[in-house]
């Protein structure tokens, strides 16, 4: 005769994936809140669960980010390629920094996410690149149709950009919309009819991952 009652692994099973689940929960909201340098063990307490479920889910911070925004570069490709199939380059240009800026402006995580170059997690320096390969094509494209000033290239998008969003957050909690106008008057500098000779070369993009590396190893806490 079969014996009556659930099957104990099973239910441990159960157990422990509704912990990771509650886990990764809870670590998506207090992301959002305060970035990825939250304090693990709040992470913890916030998903009901002890540190010792965290760590043997989740053996580093790094490891914890890369599960939680493991789908986040979908959102960040698909805005790049709505860009680039506008008809006009500026445009497009400036409806792929305005999805970002919305998203960095609402969700700290993110913000970390595209303005820091995790080395220790490799999808996350894949998402960089990435960002950084659409930023060059629109650039590209705005300057064959004569919309961009021609001695522009992407480290200089990047390395403006990349301050504005990082200080996204305190311009939010002053007025929610108070980044576009930043985004507005820093994009029009780029614009062709701007232009006036630059004193000093760029630095190239083999520097991109290294100088968001050491953004990230500056203000990374311990885990």
């Amino acid at each position: 005769m079969a014996q009556s009652g659930a099957n104990p692994l099973g239910r441990l099973r159960r157990d422990a994936q509704r912990n990771r689940d509650l886990l990764l929960a809870a670590a998506r909201e207090m992301f959002s809140r305060h970035g990825l340098d939250v304090p693990l063990d709040q992470i913890a307490k916030e998903a009901g669960v002890g540190n010792a479920t965290l760590y043997r889910n989740f053996p580093t911070r790094e490891a914890l980010i890369a599960e939680v925004f493991a789908d986040a570069g979908a959102g960040l490709a698909a805005a790049g390629q709505e860009a680039l199939a506008a008809e006009d380059a500026w445009t497009g240009l400036e409806r792929y920094f305005e999805r970002i800026f919305e998203l960095v402006a609402a969700d700290r995580g993110i913000n970390d996410l595209v303005t820091r170059a995790i080395p220790t997690v490799p999808r996350m320096t894949e998402i960089s690149r990435g960002h950084a390969a659409t930023v060059g094509a629109l650039i590209a494209r705005a300057q064959e149709q004569g919309s961009m000033r021609r001695d522009v290239v992407t480290m200089d998008l990047l390395f403006l950009l990349g301050p504005l969003c990082r200080a996204l957050p305190a311009a939010t909690e002053l007025r929610p919309d108070l980044w576009r106008r930043y985004l507005a008057l820093l994009l029009d500098g780029f614009r062709a009819r701007a232009t006036h000779p630059l004193p000093v070369p760029p630095v190239g993009e083999e520097h991109l991952d290294r100088m968001f590396a050491d953004l990230w190893e500056a203000q990374a806490p311990e885990a």
